[in-house]
């Protein structure tokens, strides 16, 4: 039993992490008529499964992206052969969360996937993914070679014109984008658009041309249906990869949107607290760019947000 003082200083601590919350993603307003938010800001919780379980209703529900007898694509991060406790890749958790929740739609087929950095079997098992996935009915693709992917054009491209990417990708009815918020070396963050340079064959491509560009392109070919953000776990320095699990906060967070753009808003705004260089959404070039081809919201005041708060 917690003594008064503690109970007061935990009381503390809760009230001083939801007001930061509210600062970071103000209240929007009540969604009483049909019209959804552009953004699902969740906090709190037991982890990010329960997390989006609670969220994605604010948004209709899985249902109302998948249908029965239909193909899903779900990309997390597993780029890095790392436990979760680093941080470095998707939760195994919420990655299974997802699965199920496909699967009891009607979902014929569940993918998951990624074009790994680290070598990709060690990575699909050392992230705990490969296992979640198949308990949950999932099927883990490779994307360790190059007959796994087809050329596309890439319409309205700047830098990139055309680009080798995964055909479950390319071809799936429904994409889900499921990235991990981290500290980038490159760019300074990376999320939900830097997170589809897993579905590309030549990412190193990308860094000899206009890195930010490329990604903002590629954004266009074909956004993905639902983006979900993991943001419990948040590796606020040394990304992509990490050296410690103290590299991380536990800031306890997850972003839904059906905008791309939007989600990697709500993460820059997380990064801003520890990245000296992200002040606002715009301050990470391929956000702005993204933003001005009319991708997505990058204007947090623009957006209409849910913020819910989940008691542990």
């Amino acid at each position: 039993m917690l003594s008064r003082r503690e109970f007061i200083k935990a009381g503390a601590e809760k009230l001083a992490g939801l007001l930061a919350f509210s600062a970071l993603f103000p209240f929007g307003k009540l969604f009483a008529d049909s019209r959804y938010p552009d953004l699902v800001a969740m906090k709190g919780g037991k982890g990010p499964d329960e997390l989006f379980r609670k969220g994605i209703e604010y948004l209709g529900g899985i249902k109302s992206f998948v249908s029965r007898g239909q193909s899903v694509l779900v990309k997390p991060n597993i780029g890095w052969d790392r436990t979760p406790a680093y941080g470095a890749n998707t939760s195994p958790s919420l990655v299974a969360e997802i699965v199920r929740q496909c699967r009891k739609a009607g979902a014929a087929r569940v993918f998951v996937m990624d074009h790994t950095c680290d070598p990709w079997k060690s990575c699909y098992r050392n992230s705990g993914i490969e296992d979640a996935v198949k308990s949950s009915g999932g099927e883990m693709v490779p994307g360790n070679s190059m007959s796994y992917y087809k050329n596309v054009s890439v319409k309205n491209g700047r830098s990139l014109k055309d680009v080798l990417v995964h055909k479950v990708y390319a071809d799936s009815d429904v994409i889900i984008n499921v990235p991990v918020l981290k500290h980038h070396s490159s760019t300074g963050m990376t999320a939900s658009m830097k997170n589809l340079m897993g579905v590309v064959w030549d990412r190193y491509a990308w860094h000899r041309e206009n890195l930010h560009q490329c990604i903002a392109d590629f954004a266009g070919f074909r956004p993905p249906d639902l983006t979900v953000i993991d943001a419990y776990n948040v590796m606020t320095r040394n990304g992509p990869r990490g050296y410690s699990r103290s590299d991380s906060i536990n800031y306890r967070y997850l972003f839904i949107s059906k905008d791309q753009v939007a989600a990697d808003s709500a993460g820059a705004m997380v990064l801003s607290k520890t990245s000296p260089g992200i002040k606002k959404p715009d301050d990470i070039e391929y956000i702005a760019l993204a933003g001005k081809a009319g991708l997505g919201k990058s204007s947090m005041k623009s957006m209409k947000i849910a913020r819910v708060s989940v008691q542990s």
